[in-house]
C-alpha cells in the first residue's frame, strides 16, 4: 500500500506518484485498478484528501451519492474532498450568450453554436465512443478552434495531434499500456456475446446490443451539476465548509505542485466547476 494518504479517484491518465491513483482501467503502474461502483477499498478514516475530476457526472444519481458517502467514510476528521466536474450553470449561461449572438445575425458564431450544443447534449445521448464531439473536433480548422479551446482547454489538443505522432505515441500507449489483461478478457467476452446475439436474433438486435454495451461502459454522462446541487450533495453526506474554488485555488497543501487541474499555467478543463469541502 502506498504511503500517501491522498486519493485521486477515477484518475484516467492524470495521476501523480505522491497520490494513490485509482481507475477502472489503469493507464500505468502508478494506478490501482478499482471499480468505484463497488466502493473504495480503504478503511474508515484512512485518507487525508479525496480528489476526483470529471467522474461524478458519469455515475447515476444513486452512484454519485454512494461515491460521496464513501469519500466521507474514508476521510479522516478534517480531511478535504475536492470535486471537479462540468459546470452546468456556466455551460447554460454560455449557451444563452452564443444563442443570442447567432439569432442577432452574427454569422461568425455559428460554429461556436454547434459546439455548445454538442457540449450540452452529445455526451449524454451518444451511442458510440467519442460521439459527434469527436467528429466535430477532428474536422475543425485551426482558424476556428479558439472557442473550443476556451471551453475545454488541453482536452481538445489530442484530437488535433498529427496522425503520425498519434500513431507513434498516443495510440500505442492506449493499446498496450491502458488496457489490462482483465479488460482484454472482458472485451473478448463481449465480442463473443455480440456475435451470438447477431446469429440468434439478427442485425437489429445486434445493433441494440452494441448500443446497450456502450451506454453501460461509463463514457456517457448520467447527470449534471451546478454549484447548488453539488454543494447540497456534499452537505447531505455530512461535509461542511463547502466552497467554490478556482482551478489554481485549494486548501490542499502545496496543491499546485501536483499539476492535477493546472499544467504549466494552463487550466486542463476550463469548463469545470471546482468545489471543496471538509469532514467535521
Amino acid at each position: 500500500m502506498p504511503v500517501s494518504k491522498m486519493l485521486n479517484i477515477g484518475c484516467g491518465a492524470t495521476n501523480h506518484p505522491d497520490w494513490i491513483n485509482l481507475d477502472v482501467s489503469p493507464a500505468d503502474a502508478n494506478v490501482m485498478a478499482v471499480d468505484i461502483n463497488g466502493g473504495l477499498p480503504f478503511s474508515a478514516e484512512f485518507a487525508a484528501i479525496c480528489y476526483s475530476s470529471h467522474v461524478l457526472e458519469h455515475l447515476d444519481k444513486a452512484g454519485a451519492c454512494n461515491l460521496i458517502s464513501e469519500c466521507f467514510r474514508v476521510l479522516k476528521r478534517g480531511g478535504v474532498i475536492r470535486l471537479v466536474l462540468p459546470d452546468l450553470e456556466a455551460l447554460v449561461r454560455e449557451y444563452l450568450r452564443v444563442l443570442d449572438a447567432v439569432t442577432s445575425g452574427d454569422g461568425t458564431r455559428e460554429l461556436d453554436y454547434d459546439w455548445i450544443m454538442l457540449e450540452l447534449y452529445d455526451q449524454a445521448v451518444r451511442n458510440f465512443s467519442g460521439g459527434e464531439m469527436a467528429r466535430f473536433l477532428a474536422n475543425l480548422k485551426e482558424k476556428d478552434r479558439s472557442f473550443v479551446r476556451s471551453r475545454i482547454g488541453v482536452e481538445a489538443e489530442r484530437f488535433w495531434v498529427p496522425k503520425q505522432a498519434r500513431a507513434r505515441g498516443y495510440l500505442l500507449n492506449s493499446l498496450v499500456n491502458r488496457i489490462p489483461w482483465g479488460r482484454l478478457l472482458k472485451l473478448s467476452r463481449e465480442k463473443l456475446a455480440g456475435w451470438l446475439v447477431y446469429l440468434i436474433a439478427g442485425k437489429a438486435a445486434f445493433r441494440s446490443f452494441q448500443v446497450g454495451m456502450f451506454r453501460g461502459s461509463g463514457e456517457v454522462h448520467q447527470w449534471m451539476y451546478d454549484r447548488y446541487s453539488l454543494g447540497r450533495l456534499l452537505e447531505q453526506a455530512g461535509f461542511v465548509n463547502v466552497k467554490i474554488c478556482a482551478a489554481n485555488e485549494s486548501r490542499i497543501p502545496e496543491y499546485e505542485k501536483y499539476s492535477l487541474d493546472v499544467l504549466s499555467g494552463t487550466i486542463r478543463k476550463p469548463d469545470s466547476l471546482y468545489l471543496e469541502a471538509s469532514k467535521p
